[in-house]
């Protein structure tokens, strides 16, 4: 019969929740698409939660219509207010998954010794 400590069993079902939270929240985050538009609305970005750039979309005739410069200037402009959504969107991920409580052993015999004081060190001179 192997029969597990019932801190060994909080510690590893406390482990099965930092995982499954864990994966939760990346699910969260690579869900993350900020779009938003130019000042002129012709030009829509889309970025990820880690500011890269993964689609652009060009209203029919953008390109005919500006000069380099303003063509550059626009999508510049959309994609740092799309990164900048992006990065309020993961902030707001991170901020609603509550940390995760500590593990305490159960017994006397947890992280310090049945007194309460740290356990001895092999070789440490007593003071």
């Amino acid at each position: 019969m192997s029969d597990i400590h019932p801190d060994v069993q909080a510690a590893l079902d406390a482990a099965r929740e930092l995982r499954h939270r864990i994966a939760d929240m990346r699910e969260r985050i690579d869900s993350i698409r900020a779009r938003r538009p130019s000042p002129s609305g012709a030009i829509i970005p889309e970025v990820d939660a880690m500011g890269r750039l993964t689609d652009l979309f060009l209203a029919p005739g953008t390109v005919d219509r500006l000069t380099n410069q303003e063509l550059v200037t626009e999508i510049m402009a959309a994609i740092r207010e799309s990164t900048a959504d992006a990065a309020r969107q993961y902030q707001s991920v991170m901020e609603s998954v509550p940390p995760p409580e500590p593990f305490q052993a159960s017994g006397p015999s947890g992280p310090s010794g049945p007194s309460g004081s740290p356990p001895a060190t092999a070789g440490a001179v007593p003071s």
